[in-house]
Formats: C-alpha cells, structure tokens, sequence
C-alpha cells in the first residue's frame, strides 16, 4: 500500500513537472523557435523538456507570462502566432537579429505590460494595434528600422511610464496625442526624423523624467510649456533647429541634471541659464548663436 502511494506521488509529481500549459501557447513558442532559428539560438530550447524549464520562459499558474530571450541569437521574423500567448505580461529579445515587421497580432496581448524588441533589424511602421495594449508599461523599440509617422493610436497605452524609439527612422511631427499617455517617465526619440514643433500637450507629462529629442528636424521656439515639467531631470534638444531665446520659463526645472542645447539657433545668456539649475552636472551649448562656441560640463 505505501508503496503504492509513493508510485502515486512520483507519478503526480511528475504529471505537474511536465504538465501544463495549453497546447497552444506551446504552439506558439514553437512557431518563434523555428521562426527564429532556434538550433542556432545562444542558449535553445530542449524541446522535449517541460516548458516551465525553457531558458528564459517564465509559467505561472500553467500559463506563459513572460519571455526573455535577450543576447542569443534570434534570427528571423517574429511568427504571428504570438498572439496566441494571451497571458503574456513581459517581451523581452533585446539585442538580437530580429528581422521584418511587427506583425498586427502583437495587439492581440492584451495582457503584455513590457515590450523590449530594441537593437534589432526590424523595418516597416509602428502598427495602430500598438494603442490596443492598454496595460502596457514600457515600450521600447530603438536601434531598429522603423520608419513612417509615430500613429495617433498611441494615446490609448494608458499606463505607459517608458517609451523609448530613438535611433529609427520616424517622420512627422510628435503627435499631440503624446499628451494622453500622463504616466509617462521617459520618453526618448531622438535621432530620428522628427519634424515641426514640439506639441503643446507636451505639457500634460507632469511626470516625466527623461526628454530626449535631440537630433531630429524639430523647429520653432523652445516652448515655455517645458517648464511646467518640474520632474525633468533630463532634457536634451540638441541639433534641431530650434531658435529664439531660451524662456525663462525653463528655469522651474530645479531637478535638472542634464540640459544639452546645442546645435541650434537659440539665443540667450547660457552661462546664466546653467548657474539656474542647482542639481546640473551635464550641459552643453555649443555652437548656439550668443554661446561663443562655447560646452560646460558642472560636475560638482
């Protein structure tokens, strides 16, 4: 008899250990394994082994909720079976050779709260379906090849606290929707090709924390919006073509660290401007038209 119950347990215990996840979340881990040459991946998969065992594959509650496939060697294109990973919370295969486009189904994860798929060779535009991911938390997409506009779509990321493109290939202006997405923390998109003025609803991010915007085609005056930032501890807006006086509206910013204005054609008392900031460790203004061709680095 207590045999029988030991047998009974080892069998059980073993039952859980390889048990299960529905046939087609496995499915769809398989699609991305041979999607992306898996045999060929740093670290494979064996896929004879229990899923819950798979380098980089997080189960819980018999379910796929996240990967992280991250440095090792994904070549290929993201399959559209993704979408069947319906309890997925976090995406991570920065830093691989992920090639193509992202596929339309990447909306159908309503439950994704992280998405890394930057440093890869991705291409084509940002999907609409993106603002369908209403739970998502962080996007970040940069050193690929996205090109196109940044979509309008992306207001309905609600709880969006990171989203980071720079370093692709976007057109357009920033949209004014930008202002919807109030949770954000950081938001980097520079080098890109970004053109018009910065949104006047830029203003409605009273919690960021981080504005890159350098290196694009930006134009106008530095909107005095800017100073209601008052979390800012980063602003970079250098090579655009932003012009005029610096406002003084800027110097709200008590939290900043990094200020980097040049290559443009802005105007002002520079010196001054960085004396204003108490916590300034990082500032550049070179090459701006009252500077004297003039960088300062406060490290104290």
């Amino acid at each position: 008899m207590k045999n029988l119950l030991l047998t009974t347990l080892l069998c059980l215990s073993y039952a859980l250990a390889f048990c299960s996840i529905p046939n087609q979340e496995k499915e769809a881990l398989f699609a991305l394994y041979n999607a992306t040459e898996g045999n060929n991946w740093t670290t494979d998969w064996n896929l004879d082994d229990p899923v819950s065992t798979w380098n980089g594959v997080t189960v819980k509650n018999d379910h796929v909720v996240g990967i992280d496939l991250s440095y090792n060697n994904l070549k290929g294109e993201l399959p559209y079976q993704l979408s069947d990973l319906k309890f997925l919370e976090s995406l991570n295969l920065f830093r691989n050779e992920i090639s193509g486009t992202l596929p339309n189904t990447i909306g159908e994860l309503k439950n994704l709260k992280h998405l890394n798929l930057a440093f890869n060779k991705l291409v084509g535009t940002l999907p609409n379906v993106l603002g369908e991911l209403t739970k998502l938390e962080s996007l970040i997409l940069f050193m690929n090849n996205f090109e196109g506009e940044l979509p309008k779509a992306i207001s309905g990321m609600v709880r969006l606290e990171q989203l980071e493109l720079y370093n692709n290939n976007l057109v357009g202006q920033i949209p004014s929707e930008i202002g919807s997405l109030v949770n954000l923390k950081v938001l980097l998109l520079s080098s890109n090709s970004f053109s018009g003025k910065i949104p006047d609803t830029i203003k409605d991010l009273g919690s960021l924390e981080r504005l890159g915007l350098f290196d694009n085609k930006l134009f106008g005056g530095i909107p005095t919006l800017l100073g209601e930032l008052t979390e800012l501890t980063e602003l970079t807006l250098s090579d655009n073509l932003f012009y005029g006086t610096v406002p003084n509206e800027l110097r709200k910013l008590e939290n900043l660290e990094v200020l980097m204005l040049n290559n443009n054609d802005l105007e002002g008392d520079f010196v001054a401007l960085g004396q204003a900031f108490p916590k300034l460790y990082q500032y550049e203004y070179k090459n701006l038209k009252d500077a004297e061709n003039t960088a300062v680095a406060n490290t104290d």
